[in-house]
């Protein structure tokens, strides 16, 4: 017989799942309500902190993607460091602890930032698509349909 007695709170604290929360001044408040079930199907505990970070910055990605026009793309700078800019096209994860960002620069170099989840720190950035495409690439909802299908 298990004589540990949990209160309400530790009870909903236990089967809460993560929430996300986006205010801003203008009260134009991009971010979707709840989670994907992508994110949600397997238990947060069970999951590494690579492949939480991973997850999140898919729908920071996603969400930052829908709020450009058809002439900008998504890049990322990297917050502390001169390392410059990166147009993402193409992110993962190494368990348990490793997320990877694949891109090339301004210059066209290709470029692959390996960042321990600890320092992670990215801005978000929007940068005049490339002239040859005739779409702007949306790497965030790539990455969002890989994530349903696993």
């Amino acid at each position: 017989m298990d004589d540990t007695i949990s209160t309400a709170a530790e009870a909903y604290e236990d089967d809460a799942l993560p929430r996300r929360i986006d205010v801003h001044t203008n009260g134009d408040d991009p971010a979707p309500q709840g989670l994907p079930a992508a994110i949600t199907r397997k238990p947060l505990q069970q999951k590494s902190s690579a492949e939480w970070a991973y997850e999140r910055l898919i729908l920071y990605i996603q969400n930052f993607e829908k709020q450009l026009d058809a002439e900008h793309e998504v890049a990322m700078g990297f917050a502390g460091s001169d390392a410059g800019i990166l147009r993402i096209e193409g992110m993962g994860y190494f368990d348990p602890d490793i997320v990877t960002f694949y891109g090339t620069d301004p210059a066209g170099a290709r470029t692959q930032l390996v960042q321990h989840v600890s320092q992670l720190s990215v801005i978000l950035r929007a940068l005049p698509k490339e002239t040859e495409t005739a779409e702007p690439r949306r790497i965030g909802f790539r990455l969002a349909q890989k994530l349903d299908e696993s």
